[in-house]
């Protein structure tokens, strides 16, 4: 992607780790990584590297997707049949997203993921943590390559440009007691054998492609006690330090049925039995009581908060006010992609809290003014950690993936440093040159709107998705 020769960037100015600078130098190696930061430099005599006139600040990590998802976004908001005498509710999607996938192909995957990770580019997301549950044909046997699917995401992220951390997902039952697939999931399911191949293909396919992985056991209810060990004992075995993902109280019902199953919540089950610490990813995590929270917060897991599904699919708030106060750690996902925007994944993420607290800048107080720094720099700093990735942050050692902010976009125009990143995710306004530009490790892939690969990818989308809609 860049040349064997350490390359150079120069920004008028930056946010670096230790706050905002102006006129600083950079250097990142072959493989995009920062080795050398020079604030307050001169641009040198006869300069060859690259020259940034915008604002730039660390790239956004997405640490929850399911690519495959977002070819039916926005096809799930018509009023379905009453189940059960209740109204639609996540499950009732869940049904209609099973219908969905049925069509799916190995290409269609491609396509898909491609188009999603180039939007994602575009919004500013600069690495996403893929919770990658579509391995099987369509009758659910295996593929002659039974890491055929997770091959298609790597390539997915090689056309793309993003940095992916691949998280396969382990997906054994339909419920708690280990009760039978339904024929919907029959694309999900493997035994521990095979899912221990699986992390072994993948464990070769992430050097291949110089991208990382971890797992994903699906949640409680999807895998029991001995699948999580095995799981865990096979992922340790490759590596000390790929990262662990897992669903977790994202619906009432399943914590009732955790209650009914193990006499114990989804959170107090896990704490109790597995003990997961800094490695380790609680999506949703919605449905939590005050210790759960402690639990989760004392551990230094992540909890992923995709605000954005969690509104669509009805489930519920994250505890957060709560979960700031102990310095817990968390981060933002778009999972099924209905909407694909860091910044309104964060948006929301404050306003929920104002809505519930009645009150206005929640999140930070007269220690921590700025309310859009909090929330792009914490959010990129635990999702960093849970992709176990050295992103999220512009410092030695660190990937050079960043955004540079287009100070002349119309939301920008006389805002100081300071208040940059308030206007970027609060001033939401419909306008596309609020981002310039968007470089993962030091390659630039989107300028001025337009992704370096926008004609192709955006092509074999269409293509697809008229296929699949056709079927």
């Amino acid at each position: 992607m860049t040349s064997i020769h350490p390359q150079q960037v120069f920004a008028k100015s930056i946010l670096l780790a230790d706050g905002w600078q102006e006129n600083v130098l950079l250097e990142h190696d072959s493989n995009g990584v920062i080795t050398k930061i020079k604030p307050q430099s001169e641009k040198p005599k006869n300069f060859s590297g690259k020259v940034i006139n915008g604002a730039v600040i660390p790239g956004m990590v997405n640490n929850h997707s399911h690519a495959f998802q977002w070819a039916m976004a926005g096809l799930g908001e018509a009023s379905g049949d009453l189940v059960d005498g209740k109204r639609d509710s996540f499950w009732t999607w869940r049904k209609a997203m099973y219908g969905f996938v049925e069509q799916i192909e190995a290409d269609d995957l491609n396509h898909i993921a491609s188009a999603l990770y180039m939007q994602m580019l575009k919004a500013g997301y600069t690495s996403v943590g893929e919770f990658h549950y579509l391995h099987h044909n369509k009758n659910g046997g295996f593929y002659d390559n039974p890491a055929e699917m997770s091959l298609q995401i790597y390539e997915a992220a090689k056309q793309s440009g993003i940095d992916v951390t691949l998280l396969p997902v382990f997906y054994r039952y339909s419920g708690f007691g280990n009760q039978a697939p339904t024929e919907g999931q029959k694309r999900f399911i493997h035994d521990q054998e095979a899912y221990g191949r699986l992390l072994e293909q993948v464990h070769a396919l992430a050097s291949d492609y110089n991208q990382s992985y971890g797992i994903a056991p699906h949640s409680l209810r999807a895998v029991d006690r001995a699948d999580l060990e095995f799981a865990i004992k096979t992922l340790r075995a490759q590596s000390e330090s790929a990262p662990i993902h897992i669903h977790i109280a994202e619906q009432i019902k399943e914590v009732d049925d955790c209650l009914a199953h193990y006499g114990q919540s989804p959170i107090e089950w896990l704490y109790n039995n597995l003990n997961p610490d800094d490695k380790w990813c609680l999506i949703h995590a919605t449905h939590l009581n005050e210790q759960e929270v402690s639990n989760i917060a004392n551990s230094k897991a992540v909890v992923s908060i995709c605000t954005t599904t969690e509104a669509n699919l009805g489930d519920g708030f994250f505890s957060m006010n709560s979960f700031k106060s102990q310095d817990g750690r968390w981060s933002i996902g778009s999972d099924s992609h209905i909407s694909v925007s860091a910044t309104e994944e964060l948006r929301w993420l404050e306003y929920q809290q104002r809505l519930l607290e009645h009150s206005r800048t929640v999140l930070v107080d007269h220690s921590n003014r700025s309310t859009g720094h909090y929330l792009w720099t914490q959010a990129a700093k635990g999702g960093a950690q849970s992709l176990q990735q050295a992103v999220g942050t512009l410092a030695v050692g660190y990937k050079a993936n960043f955004i540079e902010l287009n100070t002349d976009s119309l939301p920008l125009i006389g805002k100081s440093q300071e208040q940059l990143l308030d206007a970027f995710i609060f001033n939401h306004q419909f306008s596309n040159d609020v981002i310039e530009s968007v470089w993962v490790r030091g390659q630039k892939f989107v300028e001025k709107g337009q992704h370096i690969s926008e004609v192709d990818i955006s092509q074999n989308f269409k293509a697809t998705l008229k296929r699949l809609s056709a079927t």
